[in-house]
């Protein structure tokens, strides 16, 4: 099984579809192969009113799913997206690093 590279707060950036090349952190993981990026993928739902829970009707924006497939992490060296890989450093820790300059993702 693949090891999934992207976590919940990572910048990366849209690959493919409507939003790409847009920025966003990812707010969310959903099973093995969905993100959620704030303002990407941005639907209009519409919403029930339900005075019990407090909540208004109307129409909302609302961020849905993309596959992990069309994102990747945002290198800020390289201002570009990055392959990500893992390597374990000599004090035993296992971190990520971008594959392109061999920088660590996680400090």
């Amino acid at each position: 099984m693949k090891k999934i590279k992207i976590k919940k707060g990572d910048e990366v950036v849209v690959t493919g579809g409507k939003d790409k090349g847009r920025r966003g952190a990812v707010l969310k993981v959903l099973s093995k192969n969905q993100v959620v990026v704030e303002n990407i993928n941005m639907v209009k739902k519409h919403v029930r009113p339900n005075p019990n829970a407090g909540v208004t009707g109307g129409i909302v924006d609302k961020e849905m799913p993309i596959h992990i497939s069309k994102v990747m992490l945002f290198n800020p060296v390289t201002k570009k997206g990055d392959r990500a890989g893992y390597r374990k450093l000599d004090d035993g820790r296992k971190v990520r690093f971008f594959r392109s300059n061999n920088e660590v993702v996680d400090v």
